[in-house]
């Protein structure tokens, strides 16, 4: 459900779900499972680039999957399950002992737009793809984690409105200009190619995983803090 390689210092993690890459309990437990396996191999110089397969980074969690429960009340338990599984993955991201980028490849939505937002750099195609919050638009209400997050990544109320109340659908151009994204690019392969570029350049640092883990958490301490992560003193010397 997806896939690691490594290229030198690099690491890059390809979303390949279903046509839509849509985040079912099989890919949120494969997200994690590499996520965990790649912090523990983390050296100075690690860098993470996530992207996806097709025309979308990914469209959320799997909504097909949960109505085809049966049931309302299955339906939204099967929902529930999903939230649940996904906080340790955005845990983890948020956690991860290197720097991390983006390169989205095409639409973003829901737990898709927090997956990419919650990297360090967002890369993103400018011809194709959006990022679309749509929980107000399907009725659903917005997990606690979501909102910590994105609160602390997206700083204008303004947007924050847009994004969250009025399911605005942001383009690439449109995502540098609120702050959103870094950078677009004119195909999905000058994304991933921008995004190994820039990686080269943070491995050259050679940084130590574990202090920019820590620096990386104490920016979103709110974030940190619905997602049951806490921070760690790690100076053993001067």
């Amino acid at each position: 459900m997806c896939s690691l390689e490594k290229r030198d210092n690099l690491w890059i993690l390809t979303i390949t779900g279903d046509d839509q890459n849509r985040l079912n309990p099989t890919l949120i437990q494969s997200l994690l499972s590499t996520l965990k396996n790649l912090s523990s191999q983390s050296t100075p110089g690690s860098v993470l680039i996530t992207t996806g397969k097709g025309r979308f980074f990914s469209n959320g969690f799997d909504l097909l999957w949960a109505r085809a429960s049966g049931s309302e009340s299955a339906a939204a338990e099967r929902l529930n399950f999903m939230v649940e599984s996904f906080k340790p993955v955005a845990a983890a991201l948020i956690s991860l002992p290197m720097p991390t980028i983006a390169a989205i490849n095409g639409h973003a939505s829901a737990a898709g737009f927090l997956l990419a937002i919650c990297h360090d750099y967002v890369f993103m195609r400018s011809d194709q793809g959006v990022l679309y919050m749509p929980e107000v638009d399907l009725g659903l209400p917005l997990p606690d984690y979501f909102a910590a997050v994105i609160r602390e990544k997206i700083k204008s109320p303004l947007v924050l409105r847009d994004v969250l109340l009025a399911g605005v659908k942001i383009k690439g151009k449109e995502g540098v200009k609120l702050g959103i994204v870094d950078s677009v690019y004119d195909s999905a392969e000058s994304t991933v190619e921008a995004a190994l570029r820039l990686g080269e350049r943070l491995a050259g640092k050679k940084w130590v995983g574990g202090v920019y883990a820590e620096i990386r958490k104490s920016l979103y301490p709110q974030g940190c803090l619905v997602l049951g992560l806490t921070q760690k003193s790690i100076i053993s010397k001067i």
